[in-house]
């Protein structure tokens, strides 16, 4: 077992591995902001667009329901072969495209949790439409919505081990290239083990953080 373990993790492995799983963070980071800023924007616009702005919302639902019932693998395999450019760019429009659908719900969610004297009490106070949402409504909207938010930022690191099949050098396609020159069942699951052992570490530590930061909001 030792000698197959020492020829699996060689320093040359464990580092071509470790670059796959910075490229998976960095590409999740940045899929995660773009969908966060987006899946508001789209949120806001369902929510709030009325009167001769109802179209738009219209077109946001329908956007926000064909892409929540449909899998991100096929978006990221169609998105791949109908736009040419760099990959990172490419997987992370991919991803931000299927999530900020996903995202647009749940802060939806938070919206309307959010009474509706908010505005009344906010619009004696002197605040226009575009203020009561930035200075009252979004803050406790991105509180209310912590969990699921967590919940789905996990599921967008996961998300990232389907850009293997694009070819993109993130973790799991690099651990499969290594995992092409075993030959023996114990190593390839003690391979398996340690990209579990990786995802792990990462969405756990992202659960304890954001836990951590919920306890500092009950507490204040």
């Amino acid at each position: 077992m030792l000698e197959i373990f020492n020829q699996i993790f060689t320093s040359a492995n464990v580092l071509f591995m470790l670059k796959g799983l910075r490229m998976t963070v960095i590409i999740a980071l940045c899929a995660t902001i773009l969908s966060t800023i987006f899946g508001t924007l789209l949120a806001l616009i369902r929510t709030y667009a009325t009167g001769k702005w109802k179209w738009v919302a219209a077109i946001v639902a329908v956007y926000t329901e064909f892409f929540r019932c449909t899998p991100n693998l096929l978006w990221i395999l169609w998105i791949y072969f109908t736009i040419k450019g760099d990959k990172i760019f490419v997987s992370v429009f991919a991803i931000t495209l299927f999530t900020s659908a996903v995202m647009s719900e749940i802060f939806r969610g938070g919206l309307n949790s959010i009474p509706k004297g908010q505005f009344e009490g906010a619009q004696s106070q002197g605040f226009n439409f575009a203020q009561t949402l930035w200075y009252i409504v979004l803050p406790q909207m991105y509180k209310k919505v912590i969990p699921a938010l967590l919940s789905q930022v996990i599921t967008i690191i996961k998300d990232t081990s389907f850009l293997k099949m694009v070819d993109v050098a993130e973790f799991m396609r690099n651990s499969s290239v290594v995992m092409g020159s075993i030959y023996d069942v114990r190593g390839m699951l003690m391979l398996f083990a340690f990209e579990a052992l990786c995802y792990f570490v990462i969405c756990f530590t992202i659960s304890c953080v954001v836990r951590g930061y919920q306890k500092t909001l009950v507490t204040a």
